[in-house]
């Protein structure tokens, strides 16, 4: 057992690396209640954890107060005054290696992100299930010393939605679904008109949420919005809080390998992810999801994937590799868990 009192825990980006921090906090708090925590991430990130006891934030200004070598001196002064016994470097990139440097003397576990094991799956080399990211992410607490079990995770109620959130989606009368189509890579999303099979079918017995952000995104969504009696647009419309709120209160989020399937995930709700290019042996699958929850691409018609871990490489091709998954498939998944 550590007798770390209080702990540092930095994870500037992305959205879905931070928020799959967030059920490996909740254990570990739960189980070291004695602990007292503040992470340094992004502003943008702070409602991610919103209902986690002794938890502070502290926010990175990478454009701001804290960029550059000097900026990040003038950062771990900062922490300093705070009284940091630990640090939990979940991130390991070049700025937290050098905020290692100016914690000198301090515990400092950095994450071992498995490179090497996984330029070995995108080669083809090993195609094998690896660590997942928050095993990862465990594995830097328990070498600080603390004990940390994630084999019985427990989660937030659902909030009650505030009128404006319940203006706009109306009364729940029947199982919400939320729809997450959009990935950061095209390589890693399901075809839309593909999508929109899925969406009217859902939409007969049950209410549709749609998820997105950007101008592009919002637009997309509006159209599939008006297309449809029962599904409704949440994207442009929620502060990030209020879009938690929302999720949090749904049946279930089909999504693909993206930052909105970790959300639901961190909340406890069911979560079917759809993958393209990209494959749940890298370890990104949302938490404590059934395996049978991610549905692939089919491999013997694209034999490459994985072709990369985010998504961002494949080859001329591959880029509708998600398309090979049938929507009757994506339907009775669905169907099967709601």
């Amino acid at each position: 057992m550590s007798n770390s009192k209080h702990m540092l825990v930095i994870r500037l980006s992305s959205m879905g690396d931070v928020a799959m921090t967030v059920p490996i906090l909740r254990a570990l708090i739960e189980q070291n209640p004695q602990l007292k925590i503040t992470v340094l991430t992004r502003e943008f990130f702070f409602p991610f954890f919103r209902d986690l006891p002794n938890v502070s934030l502290f926010p990175f200004e990478g454009k701001g107060k804290h960029k550059g070598v000097l900026g990040l001196f003038k950062l771990s002064k900062e922490l300093k005054t705070l009284g940091i016994d630990a640090v939990a470097d979940l991130h390991h990139v070049l700025r937290s290696n050098i905020l290692k440097f100016f914690f000198f003397g301090k515990p400092f576990v950095q994450i071992d992100k498995g490179r090497a094991e996984k330029k070995a799956l995108i080669s083809g080399e090993r195609f094998q299930q690896l660590k997942t990211t928050h095993q990862r992410y465990a594995e830097v607490f328990i070498k600080l010393g603390f004990n940390l079990d994630l084999s019985n995770p427990s989660f937030p109620t659902p909030k009650k939605l505030t009128s404006k959130v319940s203006a706009i989606l109306g009364h729940k009368t029947t199982k919400w679904i939320g729809i997450a189509p959009f990935a950061a890579h095209e390589s890693k999303m399901y075809p839309l008109d593909l999508m929109k099979q899925v969406i009217w079918a859902l939409s007969k017995d049950y209410k549709i949420i749609l998820f997105g952000g950007g101008k592009k995104e919002t637009a997309i969504l509006n159209d599939v919005e008006s297309s449809f009696q029962n599904a409704i647009n949440t994207s442009g419309k929620l502060t990030l809080d209020e879009e938690l709120d929302v999720i949090s209160n749904l049946d279930l989020m089909l999504s693909m390998d993206s930052g909105n399937g970790h959300l639901a995930a961190m909340l406890g709700i069911k979560v079917v992810t759809v993958w393209g290019v990209t494959h749940p042996f890298a370890g990104f699958v949302p938490f404590n999801q059934p395996d049978d929850y991610a549905l692939l691409a089919n491999k013997n018609k694209f034999p490459k994937i994985p072709t990369s871990i985010y998504g961002n490489k494949y080859p001329k091709g591959y880029e509708n590799a998600a398309g090979s998954i049938l929507p009757e498939t994506i339907l009775n998944k669905i169907i099967s868990i709601v």
